[in-house]
């Protein structure tokens, strides 16, 4: 699929500020004041700015109010509800810790579970797909969750489980590319299969339906050379996991620190590209694409 940058920045950035989040909800790390300020403020950019990029990919974004009527059927909907109930709640939760150094357990911890529900419901706007069968899948929940989290400890400057928490991530990003590359294969979607002429034969397209472009090629049919998706692959892992990992391993230093947060986001970025543009929508059967 085409993989927009409205997107890419959306799933990147508002994963890690839920996932940062969810540890300050938890306790983690236990900062009040000026320092509690910090975080939250890192937190909520990332969030809200990533909610507010994911507008721009709207044919209409003077209508993304719309998006939490239909929250009884559309995950898109619920993701919109959870996500402004977690702001809510860790806005209440914040206030305390901030102002009245006086944390609040309960409300951190249902912030907490609301900010990885909105990771969850995100994942599951492209889970839920079965025409992108490499999407179709419960890796993809996880990978989204794993990054999160990890990503979220990495913030929170919870050395020991970020550590631990991004191996853990690698691993899930890891099975959902190995188990991703065989989907459309095992789904067993062809054009036959497409066109109801499987009995009769083996049809193949003598001619593509236009000559020219049009929406469904603009934004469901991207394709990556196997040589350059290799590349990228080892790229976004060695930025997000491989590279941090190290850096946290070696003694503490703030610089360093910061080097591991900048190469995880921008693996991330990496990630999430190949994630839009590796996802075979089952309608470039129909244009000889797949």
């Amino acid at each position: 699929m085409h993989p927009a940058p409205s997107v890419i920045i959306f799933t990147t950035f508002s994963g890690l500020g839920f996932g940062l989040l969810t540890w300050l909800g938890l306790g983690y790390p236990a900062v009040t004041g000026v320092s509690a300020f910090a975080f939250f403020t890192i937190a909520y950019v990332c969030a809200v700015g990533g909610l507010m990029a994911s507008a721009f990919h709207l044919g209409r974004p003077e209508r993304a109010l719309k998006a939490f009527s239909q929250w009884r059927t559309s995950w898109l909907s619920r993701e919109a509800v959870v996500s402004v109930a977690a702001l809510m709640v860790m806005g209440i939760y914040a206030i305390g810790t901030i102002f009245f150094a006086t944390p609040l357990p309960l409300v951190g911890i249902l912030g907490a579970v609301l900010s990885l529900l909105t990771v969850f419901t995100t994942s599951m706007i492209y889970t839920q797909l079965k025409t992108v069968p490499r999407w179709h899948s419960p890796l993809t929940p996880v990978m989204f969750l794993g990054l999160a989290i990890a990503g979220g400890a990495l913030l929170a400057g919870e050395i020991t489980a970020a550590v631990v928490l991004l191996i853990l991530a690698g691993a899930a990003v890891l099975a959902t590319w190995v188990h991703g590359d065989g989907a459309f294969a095992r789904s067993g979607t062809t054009l036959a299969t497409a066109t109801g002429l499987g009995p009769i034969g083996t049809p193949r397209a003598f001619e593509p339906p236009h000559t020219g472009t049009n929406y469904l090629l603009r934004e469901f049919v991207f394709v990556v050379g196997r040589k350059h998706g290799t590349k990228l692959r080892i790229i976004a892992f060695l930025l997000a996991i491989v590279l941090p990992v190290i850096l946290l391993l070696v003694p503490f230093s703030h610089w360093l620190a910061a080097v591991a947060v900048l190469s995880h986001i921008a693996g991330v970025l990496v990630a999430r590209w190949l994630f839009f543009a590796q996802a075979e929508h089952v309608v470039g059967l129909y244009y000889g694409k797949r």
